[in-house]
């Protein structure tokens, strides 16, 4: 415990039997519990977690690592425990670092505080290029996405509060580390980025996740994509009807100047028809934004009654 608050740490582990050990037996003693997620190994990673005292939780097939943390997520809240530590399982991360995680949590200073690689340069790790660009890329999406600056939105090292646990509501199987940002970034819940020392890359095997990164681009695109659909329809079809109906009055201004150069629709009648299709299809984006965003509102209203339920179960 520190500051007489419990603490948990949850590694999602996926075949991880060579580092494993390693990392729980590197856990501060302060920790309270350690939980790892097999997700559906077929090494010695569950006999290897229960011989070095952690707690094993199964899935009998892979499901993906944001499965995985899901999972973790959901035994912390069964258990009497305020702050949530989640490490992955290759030794990329050092668990000495935990201190650095929780403290913020600890001093009121933030819900949700994440390890970053990119925030101080003193800190970025050795790492492909390819890989460092993407990181970079996905942080000024997820930044622009939720209006607020982040450096480092794919680190899998990360500390919550049981508020933020409480709060947090995740749908990626396949990964859970932008989707979070977005998540509890809409939610208003206090973030912090805090530089820490990481490894650029792996000692043994490969990333399950980013080991074939055009995959890992779609399937996390398609995961950020479908969470701010969820929470901010109305600026995703907002701006899907703005484009569209720009895209139409340039057809309509092209066909218009030909009109007045000319005295005549004809070549050029396509224009217009295309441009009062456009205009069709923008007010219809327009409309489906709104509905989706009555949709939006009620989901909201669900989810604060969902906190409320966890809450009162905590109390109760």
């Amino acid at each position: 415990m520190l500051k007489n608050l419990t603490i948990a740490v949850v590694i999602p582990a996926l075949n991880e039997e060579k580092l494993l050990g390693e990392v729980i037996e590197a856990i501060p003693g302060f920790v309270d519990h350690i939980i790892v997620v097999d997700d559906g190994s077929t090494d010695r990673t569950v006999e290897v977690a229960e011989q070095k005292g952690a707690i094993s939780i199964s899935h009998n097939t892979n499901k993906g690592v944001g499965a995985a943390l899901s999972t973790g997520v959901d035994a912390v809240l069964s258990m009497d425990v305020d702050i949530m530590v989640n490490i992955d399982a290759d030794g990329q991360f050092n668990p000495a670092d935990i201190e650095k995680l929780v403290q913020p949590i600890l001093d009121g200073h933030a819900d949700f505080v994440t390890a970053s690689r990119f925030i101080d340069k003193a800190y970025k790790p050795k790492m492909p290029v390819v890989k460092y660009w993407g990181n970079r890329f996905m942080s000024n999406f997820i930044s622009r996405l939720t209006r607020q600056k982040f450096y480092d939105v794919s680190c899998g090292f990360r500390a919550y509060s049981r508020e933020a646990l409480q709060r947090l509501n995740l749908f990626g199987e396949f990964t859970y580390t932008q989707e979070t940002f977005i998540d509890l970034a809409f939610k208003k819940i206090a973030i912090l980025e805090v530089p820490v020392h990481v490894k650029g890359t792996r000692e043994h095997g490969k990333s399950r996740v980013a080991s074939n990164l055009f995959r890992y681009g779609v399937q996390t695109l398609k995961i950020i994509i479908q969470t701010f659909r969820d929470n901010k329809p109305f600026r995703l079809f907002g701006f899907m009807s703005v484009f569209v109906f720009l895209l139409g009055l340039g057809f309509a201004i092209f066909l218009g100047l030909h009109y007045l150069k000319n005295g005549v629709f004809t070549p050029h009648k396509w224009a217009g028809f295309i441009a009062g299709f456009l205009f069709v299809v923008s007010l219809l984006l327009l409309l489906i934004g709104f509905v989706l965003d009555m949709f939006a509102r009620m989901r909201r209203n669900q989810e604060e009654i969902l906190f409320q339920l966890k809450r009162d179960r905590d109390n109760g």
